[in-house]
């Protein structure tokens, strides 16, 4: 998978500086105190200095303990100063986190369904988890380094140059050197940590995919091929890592050569001055120690930056899905009082948005009736599911429209629609939490009433009362604790909660016993005005519909009821044949 990346731009440090707006008081309270911490650090030296200086020459007690006092309270203001940043600027960093990770997840949930097709678990949950926590280093911890070090590093210049303006620029001739070596080593240090993080998504993906399947992975014996495919991922990241190790360190040896050769030119040139009284041994010591500290903050700036480096190109991935707007708008408002569910399937024209050279509805019109139910029926693989995804609005039709009530889909409010239009799947998908809380999802002032009845008509509510804890029993992580059958009535139950106008039921029979699936045919037998749309490949289903549609190659090629498609001898009587499983065959 490639990606465009934001480059470490004005931009992207406009972006990440928003993003942390209501962190702001903490960021400044952070900055007064990184003020503090630096200014009480920077004359730690200086008065070092003056007490050689002192104890040196003639000693007097007096100016020897205002020097000791001035160190000791600049110590202890440093101390504390930098503490309380640290505190602050933590608390930052949290706060920021999770307000990226909630904004992250917030910009996954509005994506259109084809967004999840062309994008990997693993990269998604990478980006939720990593490339989040590197932004936050970005703007908080990291920006609070440098600012810190760049004050520090301004300030110790002041005083180098107040000690020794000649030994200063001896020192200052190392940064061209720093610069151009600093160059070369972020340009590969960048591009082998984005390298990283796209080997690391890989590896959550294949790990995720081997828990999420890990059934199939058992009945294959695959276990070892799983294992060692994994392997393979980290290997591939072990070598970027020891090739972006291995940059790096050549880079800090480099660099450490140079400091080096500079404090020996500085030693020479200090011992010269200070023969000819230029400067005094307590101003040489305070200059070493300012010299040193100047080493290590570049080495820190060096560092910082090219970190940020690798954390900006983790926040361009962030903001690249943060800022993409889903192809599906749901800027309808459309809420009419009374919904009749009058459904109509105007000359569409589909193909998926992974496979979109490959049309898999062509020309296609139908019509759902209320009071009606209508049942798609063909081989796989002929658009029928597709009706059904286009219909909940998980796409958009290249071309056509459909129509509710005579008006287009899209105009409707997104609430609204999918709480008048309901859907139950083959393979239902339950959330980790209590029965009564997968009935009533999305409902949050839905009554135990309400749910008991929905339970009721979904021949649920008998099974659910000899749990221990009933309706209040956790279901486990996607529906793990029940069975398949007792998963599929509670998902019909969270249908018929919402009392839909429009129902789709997608093969939910072919996992329910004869019993269930009456009470569940009862129960919408009960609901005369509405539009029931049924994909089901058992006859007994089928027979009862009020209209037959047999979709083949992405179009409708015979519709009627069953006698009237049987008596054509046409499509429909070669599926019967061949598809179509009874009762007693099941």
């Amino acid at each position: 998978m490639c990606f465009t990346m934001r480059t470490p731009s004005v931009d992207s440090w406009r972006i990440c500086a928003a993003g942390s707006y209501p962190d702001y008081p903490l960021l400044f309270g952070g900055l007064v105190f990184l003020t503090l911490a630096v200014i009480c650090e920077m004359f730690i030296p200086f008065y070092t200095g003056r007490v050689i200086d002192i104890l040196g020459g003639q000693y007097q007690q007096y100016e020897f303990l205002t020097a000791v006092l001035f160190m000791g309270l600049y110590s202890v203001g440093s101390s504390a100063s930098a503490g309380c940043r640290g505190g602050v600027l933590l608390c930052a960093i949290s706060s920021f986190t999770r307000r990226i990770k909630v904004k992250l997840f917030e910009a996954y949930t509005k994506q259109e369904i084809g967004f999840f097709e062309t994008r990997k678990t693993g990269e998604l949950t990478s980006r939720l988890s990593r490339d989040t926590n590197l932004m936050a280093r970005t703007v908080c911890l990291n920006v609070n380094v440098l600012l810190r070090t760049f004050i520090k590093t301004l300030g110790m210049i002041s005083l180098m140059m107040s000690l020794s303006w000649k030994l200063t620029f001896l020192v200052l001739m190392e940064t061209p050197i720093t610069g151009l070596l600093q160059n070369v080593y972020d340009t590969h240090y960048q591009r082998l940590s984005l390298a990283m993080q796209d080997s690391m998504a890989l590896a959550n993906e294949a790990a995720g995919e081997v828990v999420s399947g890990i059934r199939v992975v058992r009945s294959f014996k695959t276990e070892k091929h799983e294992t060692n495919r994994y392997d393979n991922r980290l290997m591939d990241i072990h070598g970027l890592k020891t090739r972006r190790d291995t940059v790096r360190a050549i880079y800090l040896l480099a660099r450490r050569l140079t400091g080096l050769a500079m404090q020996v030119f500085m030693l020479y040139y200090g011992r010269l001055f200070i023969q000819r009284g230029q400067m005094t041994t307590g101003n040489l010591v305070s200059f070493i120690l300012y010299q040193s500290n100047l080493g290590d903050n570049i080495r820190t700036l060096t560092y910082i930056f090219g970190d940020m480096l690798n954390s900006v190109g983790a926040a361009g991935k962030v903001f690249n899905d943060l800022d993409r707007k889903p192809q599906i708008s749901k800027d309808g408002t459309h809420k009419p009082d009374q919904l009749k569910g009058h459904v109509n399937f105007c000359c569409l024209n589909f193909a998926y948005p992974a496979n979109s050279n490959k049309s898999v509805l062509q020309d296609f019109s139908l019509e759902l009736k209320p009071g009606q139910m209508t049942a798609l029926v063909g081989p796989s693989g002929e658009g029928k599911s597709t009706c059904v995804s286009l219909l909940e609005r998980f796409y958009e039709p290249q071309d056509g429209d459909i129509l509710l009530d005579n008006k287009p889909l899209k105009s409707y409010d997104h609430r609204f629609l999918h709480k008048k239009v309901a859907v139950v799947s083959q393979d239902p998908v339950l959330f980790s939490g209590s029965i009564r809380y997968n009935i009533a999802y999305g409902l949050p002032d839905c009554s135990l009433e309400k749910i008991q009845e929905a339970a009721q008509k979904a021949n649920a509510h008998e099974f659910i009362m000899q749990l221990q804890k009933g309706y209040d029993t956790e279901v486990g992580e996607g529906g793990g604790q029940l069975s398949k059958s007792e998963k599929q009535r509670i998902a019909i139950a969270r249908a018929l909660v919402r009392q839909p106008q429009v129902l789709i039921l997608d093969e939910i029979t072919s996992s329910l016993d004869a019993d269930s699936e009456n009470k569940v045919q009862e129960a919408l037998a009960n609901s005369p005005n509405q539009t029931l749309l049924v994909i089901a490949h058992k006859l007994k289903t089928i027979e009862k519909a009020d209209q037959i549609v047999v979709i083949g190659g992405g179009k409708v090629e015979e519709r009627g009821t069953h006698q009237e498609l049987m008596d054509m001898k046409g499509s429909y009587y070669k599926l019967q044949k061949k598809l179509f499983t009874d009762d007693a065959v099941a």
